[in-house]
């Protein structure tokens, strides 16, 4: 008589089929003492420096200003979202238009944290963790500095942010930080999983936003030299030293974004001001904010021989094709990592126009059209770039160089290059990243002296043979494949026959004692 199952049966099997963890063994949300504190260190250590920083910032422009100390709390909540582009509202002012260079400083480094606190392979769990870690931090100090916003909005004129969109922003910087530094760290199992023409793609188009953003802080030093009497006159404003330092600062704190406003200029599009706005064709004039560092915008009409400016980004385009002729495999019929590149430069300076402008008082608007930016960016690089690649291709380059093939010489091109045994550039095949397809030195015969044929053709009946036939001058030798151990003096087969999944043993024995006196295979 069977026994009526009950729920408690019922649970009892269930449970019986999940698998028991090991004693001893952590569960995926364990963590050791020691991995509990690099999180840590990941979660606080760049938002304490900022803190720190912020708070002598705000007090050292207190104390100077002659006023006492009772906003210093919600002028240090108001510093730490400024520093992750949070737009504050000051009374009845937005300021939008918030400096790069604190926010740079910032994820450089929490991305140094990241990089210290990832391994070489990481697992899923230690990503979580880590992207935990790394969003978890500056997250909650968001939380306790918008509560304190609003605490403080009756000492100082300071509105709380949207909560959501301060948010926001805090999360996805601080995400690609950790993600750049995790795969910084993981470079050489993240570029084995990926295409070669998208890491040379990435190549080209980091350093042609490189050279763009060279050019524009050239062209913004050379305005600055031009207008050096308007830039006196900004300063002329200022009642003491302190007021001079503070100018000077601020200048500093918005050079990256004049750079990056720069690049607009020299692409086209040009720079709007509010109603003010300049480029290469056409100049409008308007009220522009008291500031050294923008007694660079011209005052007058457009020149005629501004047009020169363009040849800049004409010639970084056609620089950039031939780059992609020397790092990738493209050509004149199938351009696509050249156009990948052009199209990831565009994407990385639009996202940089987009973190350098925004809106500012009365002012209206500073910064770049971003629609039309990211189309002219596109534009110079890809269409010279398409020209520069077909010279390259024609005139320069058969087969291109791979500078690539270790994930270092993104960082520094020393460590690219040929092998001294591999050939050079133009002498056959190219070597593509993985290694040279030409004959590895060593596994095959060498070609007997008075040989004057095509070396492949020597070895074409080897590169035939089957897998794992003996070549060379050795005696072959006679595998057999038997169930149980292998015999006494014999050795079993290692390498690639010892993975097959369907062999059990092998033993190789000479081919002289294969036959005894009668013909008759020896027993073992």
């Amino acid at each position: 008589m069977s026994t009526p199952r009950t729920s408690s049966t019922r649970r009892y099997r269930g449970a019986r089929r999940s698998p028991a963890r090991p004693a001893g063994e952590p569960g995926p949300l364990t963590l050791p003492p020691d991995r509990a504190r690099v999180l840590l260190y990941v979660a606080f250590r760049p938002a304490a420096f900022a803190l720190a920083a912020i708070v002598f910032a705000m007090l050292a422009t207190l104390l100077t200003a002659g006023s006492d100390l009772t906003g210093l709390s919600g002028a240090v909540a108001a510093g730490w979202l400024a520093i992750h582009q949070v737009p504050l509202t000051i009374g009845t002012t937005t300021v939008g238009l918030l400096p790069v260079l604190p926010t740079a400083l910032l994820l450089w480094a929490a991305a140094r944290e990241a990089v210290s606190a990832t391994d070489s392979e990481p697992t899923r769990t230690e990503i979580g963790w880590l992207f935990g870690a790394a969003t978890g931090g500056p997250l909650l100090i968001t939380a306790v500095c918008l509560a304190v916003t609003e605490d403080a909005s009756g000492s100082i004129a300071l509105q709380r942010p949207n909560p959501l969109t301060a948010f926001a922003w805090v999360l996805i910087l601080h995400l690609l930080a950790a993600a750049a530094g995790a795969g910084f760290r993981c470079r050489a199992q993240i570029f084995d999983r990926i295409p070669y023409d998208a890491i040379a793609a990435g190549y080209v188009a980091g350093r042609a936003a490189l050279r763009l953003l060279v050019a524009a802080a050239v062209l913004l030093v050379i305005a600055l030299l031009v207008h050096w009497s308007r830039v006196g006159d900004t300063y002329g404003g200022a009642g003491n030293f302190v007021d001079v330092l503070g100018l000077t600062l601020l200048s500093l704190l918005y050079l990256p974004n004049a750079v990056i406003a720069g690049v607009g200029v020299l692409a086209g599009p040009g720079v709007q001001f509010g109603d003010a706005s300049f480029g290469v064709f056409t100049v409008v004039g308007g009220p522009v904010p008291a500031v050294p560092v923008v007694a660079a915008v011209p005052a007058g009409p457009a020149a005629l021989w501004w047009a020169v400016l363009l040849l800049v980004p004409a010639a970084i385009g056609v620089y950039a094709g031939v780059e992609s002729a020397r790092v990738s495999y493209d050509r004149p019929a199938a351009p696509w990592a050249l156009f990948a590149a052009a199209g990831m430069g565009s994407a990385a300076l639009t996202a940089l126009a987009a973190l350098a402008g925004g809106e500012l008082g009365n002012f209206g608007r500073l910064g770049l059209e971003l629609p039309v930016f990211a189309l002219a960016v596109f534009a110079w690089l890809a269409v010279p770039g398409y020209a520069g690649l077909l010279y390259a291709r024609t005139f320069l380059v058969s087969f291109p160089t791979p500078l690539l093939r270790h994930p270092d010489a993104l960082f520094d091109p020393d460590d690219a290059g040929y092998d001294n045994d591999d050939p050079e550039p133009g002498d056959g095949e190219p070597v593509r990243p993985g290694g040279n397809p030409a004959l590895p030195a060593g596994t095959l015969p060498e070609l007997p002296a008075d040989t004057t044929a095509d070396p492949t053709d020597h070895y074409a009946d080897l590169l035939d043979r089957p897998r794992g036939e003996a070549v060379g001058p050795e005696a072959p030798l006679d595998v057999e494949v038997v169930d149980g151990d292998p015999a006494p003096g014999t050795r079993p087969l290692s390498g690639f026959a010892a993975a097959e999944a369907e062999i059990v043993d092998a033993e190789v024995v000479e081919s002289d004692l294969l036959d005894d006196e009668t013909g008759d295979r020896p027993q073992h």
